[in-house]
Order: structure tokens, then sequence, then C-alpha cells
């Protein structure tokens, strides 16, 4: 897939607005000040490039100078990227290797983990305050009953497995087991050497 102008266009945009409108963001954001960073993924075939300045991010396709750090990674893996205690993992994993200066990937992972990604905030300029609210609670609980219902499927398929299908032993099982091959082990271990007390006779 191929960048086109449109598509860095708007990931400027929705960065600008994200990252640039918070006040609060401002001392995570002089941290950046002045330094640039080439996100290499794999499903794409040109870098993304973020240029950093006091006011906004600058995100282009192309760039023809040297970035201060670059790194290598899938689409997939980005999302990480949003927990800063995740990073060292990730870089140890080798889901995500960077070349070059490594507190610039540290500096922006910890600028988008403060973000707050209210999209009232967002949909307010264009629905007004109420719509907006409404739609984002909306979404939230619809996220939250979607997660709600795959951890109660999840729940019921390790109940399943172990209750009804006995596909995996529950642990109490598995401790029984264990000392059982212990006391056979032991009652073998005695066996032989009776055995070979008897032939010594």
């Amino acid at each position: 897939m191929t960048l086109t102008p449109l598509l860095t266009a708007g990931l400027e945009t929705a960065l600008n607005q994200i990252l640039y409108r918070d006040r609060g963001l401002k001392a995570a954001r002089q941290r950046l000040n002045g330094k640039s960073l080439a996100i290499v993924l794999a499903e794409l075939k040109q870098p993304l490039i973020f240029i950093f300045s006091e006011h906004q991010v600058d995100v282009l396709g192309e760039w023809n100078d040297t970035p201060d750090c670059t790194v290598k990674t899938q689409i997939a893996t980005l999302r990480k990227l949003r927990d800063r205690q995740q990073l060292t993992s990730v870089i140890r994993s080798g889901e995500l290797e960077v070349d070059g200066d490594l507190q610039v990937v540290q500096h922006f992972s910890a600028l988008i983990d403060l973000a707050e990604l209210d999209p009232a905030e967002y949909l307010a300029p264009w629905t007004g305050d109420v719509v907006a609210q409404g739609i984002s609670q909306f979404a939230r609980r619809g996220f939250q009953l979607l997660r709600g219902d795959a951890e109660r499927k999840q729940a019921y398929l390790g109940q399943a497995l172990t209750e009804e299908w006995r596909l995996a032993p529950g642990g109490l099982e598995a401790a029984w087991f264990a000392e059982e091959v212990d006391a056979l082990s032991r009652d073998l271990s005695a066996l032989e050497s009776r055995l070979a007390t008897l032939e010594g006779k």
C-alpha cells in the first residue's frame, strides 16, 4: 500500500488534534521539539515520517533527511506504543526494531500514553456537545458490552473444557495425578530394591 498525501494529511490532522490541543501535554511535547521519527511498517511501501515542532507535528511520506529515530514494526504492534510500560518488552521481543535515538520513540510513546482519546471532544465541533456526549457514551457502552460478552464466553469455554468436556484437568486433579505418579515411582523403586536383594541371595 502506497501512502497518498490525503492519508498523511488526515493522520497529521488527527495527531495535531489529539496531541497539540491539550495544554497539559506541553511538557511531554517539549521533549520531542525539533526531533524526527520514521515509522517503517511492513504493510506499507513508504515510511511514515513525523517531524515535531513546538506547535504541531508534520506527517510526511517522503523525506530526504535522516530521521533521529527509525522504528520498524507491523501495524498490529503500533497499538502497543500507547502503553509506555510495554515498550521495553516489545523491543526485547523483536516486534519493534529501533535504530537511532531510542529516547525519541520513548517520548513519543509517553506523549500518546498521556493523551486522552475522548471521541466526544472531537465530535463536538460538528454535532454539538450534547449529541457528541451521547454518541461517545453509546460507543463506550457498546464497547463494554462487547468486552463483557467476550469475557463471559472465554469463562464459559474455560469451564466447559475443565468441567463438562474434561479435556483439560482442573488444578486439584493435576495435583492428585502428580502425587499418584510420585507414589507409584516410590513403590517401583522399593520393588526394584527387593528384587535386587532376592537376586543377591
